[in-house]
């Protein structure tokens, strides 16, 4: 049902107008809910590693740019639409029939936040005119330009690893795990042998392995005090007759 909800959800944002980006590596279940669950324009609202801004719907153009980007591009606004659950099946003659999506009142933009950020400064440009985010109440003054600011902090975040890190050089495994343990990684790079490949401690409790492979796809699990896990931090998985997980990687 899950990934019958995304798609169902995908496809409305693809019918945008043609100002607004394709569809981005933000558009997953938990940002895409996380938007739907607004229900007017408010304060910027973190889920993952994004930052959601929301704006009236009224307003004719609306744009954001960032202290950190220095403010040379400007992201427009999309417009979100819901399924009109309002429809009259019965068009009387002379009638149109009804949108199937309404207007939610709604203009948003999605930010992707930079890593190791502990907050974003930004100004709004609203109908061609630069000011700050009317539904966010912490402003500063930059020290140098005189400009009013909006703020947005950031809550501390835990980075999840990603196998894909470790390019060009390799696949980057890693696992967490107590300290002192032995994590082993194998797949179909090394015919699923389950101690070829001994991840070594990073810091503690941080387990990580660099291996070079050319580009192809690549099926894995971790072995760990004598059992296999799918990678906890790879959404991707395939799945054995027996039932049994792995997690796919592809390397570009």
């Amino acid at each position: 049902m899950k990934t019958i909800y995304i798609f169902v959800i995908l496809l409305l944002l693809a019918s945008f107008p043609a100002e607004t980006a394709s569809a981005s590596e933000w558009e997953t279940y938990d940002v895409v809910n996380r938007l739907l669950s607004i229900q007017a324009p408010s304060a910027p609202v973190i889920q993952d590693n994004w930052a959601i801004f929301t704006a009236d719907s009224s307003i004719r153009r609306v744009g954001i740019a960032f202290a950190h980007e220095d403010f040379a591009t400007v992201y427009w606004f999309r417009q979100l639409q819901i399924p009109n659950n309002r429809i009259n099946p019965v068009i009387l003659p002379g009638e149109k029939f009804p949108s199937s999506h309404m207007d939610s009142g709604i203009k948003f933009h999605v930010q992707k936040i930079p890593d190791h950020a502990r907050e974003l400064e930004y100004r709004l440009v609203i109908d061609g005119l630069w000011t700050v985010d009317p539904y966010n109440d912490l402003v500063r003054r930059d020290p140098v330009s005189g400009l009013t600011l909006s703020v947005l902090r950031l809550p501390q975040r835990q980075v999840r690893p990603n196998p894909l890190d470790g390019l060009p050089a390799g696949l980057n495994f890693t696992y967490i795990a107590p300290p002192g343990e032995s994590v082993y990684v194998a797949g179909t790079f090394n015919s699923w042998d389950p101690f070829m490949y001994e991840l070594r401690e990073g810091p503690a409790g941080v387990y990580s392995l660099v291996l070079p492979l050319p580009p192809g796809t690549y099926h894995y699990v971790f072995f760990h005090r004598g059992q296999r896990h799918a990678d906890p931090y790879n959404p991707r998985r395939v799945y054995a007759r027996d039932g049994s997980a792995a997690s796919e990687i592809v390397v570009p």
